[in-house]
C-alpha cells in the first residue's frame, strides 16, 4: 500500500509500506493491506511504519527515527488518517 504523511509545512514521506500503527484517540490500531476504507483522528504518540525499502527527504529525514532496516517511527502531536484503496494519507501536525 501507499502511505503519504503530510504537515502543514511539507510532505514528509511517501512510498509503498506493508503497515502503519498509528495512535488513534480511541487507542493504537494498525493498518495493513486491503484494509477497510476508515478515517480516523489521530492523538499525541508515535507513528510507526515497516516499508521495503526507504527514501527521505533530506528536509524532513531529521524528524524519524529508524527502529531496524525495515522499519520506522515518527512522533506526532496530533493528526487525521484517512484509508482507502490501499493509501493512506496521514495529516500530522
Amino acid at each position: 500500500m501507499i502511505l503519504e504523511i503530510v504537515s502543514p509545512e511539507a510532505s514528509l514521506f511517501k512510498g509503498e509500506i506493508t503497515s502503519i500503527s498509528v495512535p488513534g484517540v480511541d487507542g493504537s490500531f494498525q493498518i495493513l493491506n486491503n484494509h477497510a476504507p476508515i478515517v480516523s483522528l489521530l492523538q499525541k504518540g508515535i507513528v510507526s511504519f515497516t516499508a521495503p525499502s526507504f527514501e527521505f527527504n533530506k528536509e524532513t529525514s531529521g524528524l524519524f527515527t529508524k527502529v531496524n532496516a525495515e522499519n520506522y517511527t515518527l512522533a506526532i502531536t496530533a493528526g487525521t488518517l484517512e484509508m482507502k484503496d490501499n493509501k493512506v494519507i496521514v495529516l500530522v501536525d
